[in-house]
């Protein structure tokens, strides 16, 4: 059964923390810090967040479904991506099921194993692009489609 997502004290911990080790510039594997604006406030805020890698194309994954940033980066259409010291704004458009599917599959292929991302699924990595379809719905994709230079946020 899906979780809807709420933010625990453990969960909280783990993100400061990876946003501090990220700043810091140490390597994550897939993880990035995500920069965007807030869609009301105006606000700069920083997510870390998992990339899917695919033949040089890059996705980002709301995981735990429609939260702050994916609203934010859904609006704007354009968010900083930040790994190893190096910055670029990147321009986003987000998926249709179809095309989201067998990203989304990737992506609990990949992470699954981290405790607190299956909960958030109701399919598991080894259910059918159809199930997938059914799961776009709560987990939106962004297709990086162009890095912008002298640009900001």
């Amino acid at each position: 059964m899906m979780k809807s997502f709420r933010m625990s004290r453990a969960m909280g911990i783990g993100t400061k923390l990876l946003r501090f080790l990220l700043k810091m510039g140490v390597p994550m594997g897939s993880l990035q810090l995500l920069t965007h604006r807030g869609r009301k406030s105006g606000k700069i805020y920083t997510t870390p967040v998992a990339l899917v890698e695919q033949d040089g194309t890059r996705w980002l994954v709301g995981a735990f479904g429609e939260v702050n940033w994916v609203h934010n980066i859904r609006t704007a259409g354009v968010a900083q991506l930040t790994t190893h010291w190096r910055k670029e704004i990147v321009e986003v458009h987000e998926l249709a099921p179809t095309e989201a599917a067998p990203i989304l599959k990737q992506f609990l292929k990949s992470y699954g194993l981290v405790p607190f991302i299956p909960p958030y699924f109701r399919a598991t990595s080894q259910s059918s692009l159809a199930d997938f379809e059914q799961e776009a719905s709560h987990h939106p994709v962004f297709r990086i489609v162009k890095t912008m230079k002298n640009t900001s946020i």
